[in-house]
């Protein structure tokens, strides 16, 4: 038995079981990335030099692809490297680090899709106060609620955790610090930060999704009533791209989180951890660029002035 103060680095076994093919997951891995950053990086500068983008719905959005950027930063080059040396070497501090940024960008994704919900809602909804209701102070309330509350609610998951004792064995079977295998290696009963992770993990992911889902409703509501098919057609196409994402996002990150940690599959928990820590944050700007005909538009725009 050794006490948390005497490890002074984990080992990220990543995909350890692939051996052979650890080049080839790491060209993957590496493409996705980087379009992952082009494609958010686009977006940010398209609506930052674009006048006609200058309102709360890209608002919401740059803020939106800013956090995508480090979401997937959090977790990717870490595991790159690894698949790329082939030594997941990553040191105490490192990997609570790395444990906290995930969790608070997690907590921030989910905040920032309410935020843009509700944004959506107001529009389609009640058009004529929406510019009263959304104005600039509104956006940065929403916005900065979010950030800070993203950044406040992991403190005490990371603080619990961290303080277990563990055994000898320092192998954490992922390819990042995550919640489940890191509790795995814990000799002291995990049970008590299992309990307060679950229950704030419920609040901060189930509160903004239950407001989302309310959004929706009454979105839809409110198309039903709209009499020309040409106006339902509008206004479902100014949400549909919001909706996909949040339908990726919470479809990903809820198969995880909701299974008890006890019974989860290592294969299986990597798997879905894929998902929405490479994979989705890569989809989004690709969702929000190909179905959003004013960021085409101004992306045309851009590409007209520089040539």
């Amino acid at each position: 038995m050794s006490n948390l103060t005497m490890i002074k680095e984990f080992l990220l076994l990543g995909f350890g079981s692939l051996h052979g093919f650890q080049y080839l997951l790491f060209g993957i891995f590496l493409g996705i990335y980087v379009v992952t950053l082009l494609g958010n990086i686009l977006i940010l500068t398209v609506i930052s030099l674009d006048r006609s983008l200058q309102n709360p719905m890209y608002f919401f959005l740059s803020n939106f692809s800013f956090l995508e950027i480090w979401y997937t930063t959090s977790v990717s080059p870490k595991m790159l490297q690894t698949l790329l040396s082939g030594s997941g070497a990553i040191s105490f501090a490192g990997c609570v680090a790395q444990f906290y940024f995930f969790g608070s960008m997690a907590v921030v994704e989910c905040f920032l899709l309410a935020a843009m919900s509700y944004d959506r809602y107001l529009a389609i909804c009640s058009p004529l106060q929406y510019p009263v209701f959304m104005n600039i102070h509104t956006c940065i309330l929403l916005a900065g609620g979010s950030w800070l509350g993203g950044f406040l609610t992991p403190v005490v998951t990371v603080t619990m955790t961290f303080q277990l004792s563990f055994c000898a064995a320092y192998e954490i079977d992922h390819f990042f610090c995550d919640l489940a295998p890191v509790l795995k290696l814990a000799c002291s009963d995990p049970k008590t930060v299992e309990k307060t992770t679950f229950l704030m993990a419920a609040f901060v992911t189930m509160v903004p999704f239950l407001l989302t889902v309310a959004s929706y409703v009454l979105i839809v509501a409110a198309v039903l009533r709209i009499p020309s098919a040409a106006g339902k057609k509008r206004a479902f196409s100014t949400c549909s791209s919001h909706l996909i994402v949040v339908t990726l996002y919470y479809g990903t990150l809820g198969t995880v989180y909701a299974i008890p940690i006890a019974t989860q599959t290592v294969a299986l928990n990597k798997i879905f951890s894929l998902l929405y820590t490479v994979v989705t944050p890569m989809i989004n700007p690709i969702v929000y660029s190909l179905r959003n005909k004013d960021v085409k538009k101004a992306v045309r725009r851009l590409i007209s002035q520089w040539i």
